[in-house]
């Protein structure tokens, strides 16, 4: 069988299993659940087809990583536990009649998400096409996912670190403003991003050009992104008002030197 062909059929097959368990279980975090997993399939499908071609070994090995990073990060926040729901789907189902939630279950969480993992995989296509020897700009690339990776680990240990303290009540703030949140309000974000523009960066280095059409996965990927940050922090907002001086002084995603705090003598100025 076409690798391809293959993951098509992975595809399919996980659209009904995440939808199916979701009517069953009326939790909506399946697709979540195999986040860091599907992908890994994916580019090892196209690895064993190629015979073990050096690139589409490599992107697996990275890939890999990038999934059991993703997986323990998750286990430990107690996504695959009973009710280890998304917060968001929660909020959202209160803003949703009953039937436009399930049109939303069926088609963006469980088809769409699960579009979007075949479509960041899909480099690895593109490699498998152009079965060209590793140069240098491959080891470029692997040292930059790598560094996206850390990036990604250290920002997600310091939220968790953080989340622990204000558990026990030791936390001097209501939300993570410190570390790598201090030069962007979602760091974790924009790695997990980077690292799949990286992937996208092997199959062009494969095929000798950046025009290739798998780019709409990492395209798509940064969209959804864009999205659920402006979603996720209207919630946060709501909850903390002193969230909207946050979102003036630090970046959003890419990481950037924050701006100065308001003079609040100056913006409030004495009357006498």
């Amino acid at each position: 069988m076409e690798p391809l062909v293959l993951c098509l059929w992975i595809f399919a097959g996980t659209c009904a299993v995440t939808w199916l368990l979701s009517v069953v279980t009326r939790e909506y975090s399946w697709t979540d659940r195999l986040w860091s997993i599907i992908p890994i399939a994916y580019v090892a499908v196209f690895a064993v087809a190629s015979g073990g071609n050096a690139r589409l070994v490599l992107m697996t090995v990275l890939v890999a990583l990038w999934g059991a990073r993703l997986t323990y990060n998750f286990a430990r926040k107690g996504g695959y536990a009973p009710g280890g729901e998304d917060y968001r789907w929660k909020v959202l189902r209160e803003r949703m009649k009953p039937w436009q939630y399930q049109l939303f279950n069926l088609f963006f969480i469980s088809f769409y998400q699960n579009l979007i993992l075949l479509a960041i995989s899909l480099p690895a296509y593109t490699a498998y096409q152009n079965p060209t020897p590793l140069g240098v700009l491959d080891v470029v690339a692997a040292v930059a996912f790598l560094a996206f990776l850390a990036g990604e680990t250290i920002a997600d240990q310091q939220q968790w670190n953080f989340h622990q303290r204000k558990k026990a009540g030791t936390a001097p703030t209501r939300f993570l403003t410190t570390g790598l949140f201090r030069y962007s309000r979602h760091p974790n974000f924009f790695f997990e991003q980077a690292q799949w523009w990286t992937v996208f960066a092997f199959g062009a280095i494969a095929a000798g050009s950046v025009l290739q059409w798998t780019v709409v996965g990492p395209v798509l990927l940064t969209l959804l992104f864009l999205g659920s940050t402006t979603f996720t922090e209207s919630i946060t907002k709501s909850k903390y008002p002193e969230y909207a001086e946050y979102q003036r002084t630090t970046s959003r995603q890419i990481p950037w030197f924050p701006a100065r705090p308001r003079d609040k003598a100056a913006t409030h100025p004495s009357n006498g």
